[in-house]
């Protein structure tokens, strides 16, 4: 601890950037260190990058710098100055502000109300009338729209990672760490978002410092960039100064990245796998509507739906996942009509991986060894292609899970932990360990890698190519416009809730694809 150091009382806010420096920063549980003597300096007005794996200990960085957790060692200072952080709202007084990579929106409230009752000062009675006019005078200087008259269970991913960042600036934040925070956003509106905060960094009216795994965005915006390994700062410099590769090294140490397996053979042109036809759904509320005409999947196809977040992409997914019932149009697969049962699934060799797999895919407090029997748990032998049966083999079930543990590396204390107390990459792995082992024909992903480290992006990645190789279908919908590009042998542009735009990858244009993505058809 700096002995010149003095106790930080809370700043008002919006008074200009804060710079913040960790001193010493440690951080144990139990017995293991997840923390280790981390001392870091973000100036005033600074862009500066957190790099790193998952589990390098960049969320418990800045959790200790939150107040979120009580360091076990070191300090944070606040313009200098000591500043005993104790909790969330006493890093808000202090100017502090963070975009969790988990959405901490009260999901029955609408956008309004998140974002008033985030307020310290406010009243226990609200004159909406006055509230509405300030926050329409607010959003009327952010670089999006959103309809903050809509709850936010019914918002999209990415229009809740961007409420997220908007309810940190509406705060009045002059110090603001942002956790992943382009997962969900289109390249557009991660160059939106990310700009405008650039640009209040480069009028010294806020520091930003982001968590991410995107090279691209940490050389368009941060200035300088530090990398933690297994919770070591192993260092850092001015963005321009470092490759990618020195980037990446810094992250991995000498271990050697798995790269994206190639797309080998073309598409079958005589095997339409999947057949969607005037398709007509709406979400739960009925006020998001989808109109799919025509979406034709082969097999040894990879085709990307890419669209801005909120433009029907979740309800088509929920619809081929049987989340919710068409309201007209036809669904084949394999030339017979689908509508997502298990049973159907199971026929036709169906796969489906949703976004936010321990939600959506995951029974939390079941162990790893329950959740990799979901496919087949009803099934002899735990054989999804095998004969039904009415008693759980639970010795077939462990020993099914410890061979998934060990094929597809997920890193876990034992099979019978709860599946939430693993990483994301690790729930990832998971959920494609249980989908992809036996033959698939369709395989339908949404969103795959968001949140993880670039290495566990790569390893996912190569999965799903290796399906596609094997001669799978494969639907991809991704929000990722880069993985779209990456990825797919096709390319489909969703833009309110209809296809727009098609294009072989091969001859795809990122700024055509932009702008219909944009609604400029």
């Amino acid at each position: 601890m700096d002995p010149a150091a003095t106790v930080a009382p809370p700043v008002a806010p919006g008074t200009g950037a804060l710079a913040v420096e960790t001193i010493g920063m440690t951080k144990r549980f139990g017995g293991f260190t997840a923390l280790d003597d981390v001392s870091m300096r973000i100036e005033a007005g600074g862009f500066h990058a957190l790099l790193g794996e998952n589990g390098a200990g960049k969320s418990t960085l800045v959790k200790c710098v939150m107040g979120f957790y009580a360091p076990s060692a070191g300090s944070v200072l606040v313009d200098g100055r000591e500043a005993e952080i104790t909790g969330p709202k006493g890093a808000q007084e202090r100017g502090l502000g963070m975009v969790y990579q988990h959405f901490t929106l009260v999901p029955s409230l609408t956008g309004a109300e998140n974002l008033v009752i985030a307020r310290a000062d406010a009243p226990a009675l609200l004159d909406w009338r006055t509230e509405r006019a300030a926050l329409s005078d607010f959003m009327a200087r952010m670089p999006f729209r959103l309809n903050l008259d809509r709850p936010v269970a019914e918002l999209a991913a990415g229009e809740k990672q961007k409420l997220e960042i908007v309810k940190q600036l509406y705060l009045k934040a002059r110090f603001l760490i942002l956790d992943e925070p382009t997962s969900v956003l289109t390249p557009a509106e991660a160059e939106e978002v990310l700009g405008l905060l650039r640009g209040m960094t480069d009028r010294g009216a806020l520091t930003v410092l982001m968590i991410s795994h995107k090279f691209r965005e940490v050389e368009a915006f941060a200035r300088s960039l530090s990398v933690l390994r297994r919770g070591r700062l192993v260092g850092g410099g001015a963005v321009g100064a470092l490759s990618r590769d020195d980037m990446a090294a810094m992250m991995v140490g000498e271990r050697t990245v798995r790269t994206i397996a190639a797309r080998i053979g073309e598409p079958d042109a005589a095997s339409t796998v999947l057949n969607v036809e005037k398709l007509e759904a709406t979400d739960a509320s009925g006020m998001r509507r989808i109109d799919i005409a025509d979406l034709r999947v082969r097999g040894r196809e990879i085709v990307g739906i890419a669209g801005v977040s909120g433009n029907g992409q979740k309800e088509l997914a929920d619809v081929l996942g049987g989340q919710i019932r068409a309201l007209g149009g036809r669904i084949t697969v394999q030339g017979e009509p689908y509508r997502g049962t298990r049973g159907e699934s199971r026929r036709h060799r169906v796969r489906f991986i949703p976004e936010e797999p321990l939600r959506n895919a995951c029974a939390p407090r079941m162990s790893v060894a329950e959740n990799l029997a979901f496919r087949a748990f009803d099934r002899r032998g735990e054989d999804p292609a095998g004969s039904p049966t009415f008693w759980l083999d639970r010795r077939a079930m462990g020993r099914r899970a410890k061979d998934l543990i060990a094929r597809f590396k997920v890193k876990t204390a034992s099979s019978e932990a709860p599946i939430a107390t693993l990483s994301g990459g690790n729930v990832q792995r998971a959920v494609l360990a249980r989908e992809l082992t036996d033959p698939v024909d369709l395989l339908i992903v949404v969103n795959p890698c968001f949140g993880l480290d670039f290495a566990a992006v790569s390893e996912i990645r190569s999965r799903i190519v290796a399906a596609r190789n094997a001669g799978a279908a494969v639907l991809l919908i991704s929000e990722d416009l880069d993985e779209i590009l990456e990825l797919a042998d096709r390319i489909v542009v969703m833009s309110e809730g209809k296809l727009v735009y098609e294009t072989p990858a091969a001859a795809a244009e990122s700024s055509v694809i932009g702008r219909h993505m944009a609604g400029h058809h």
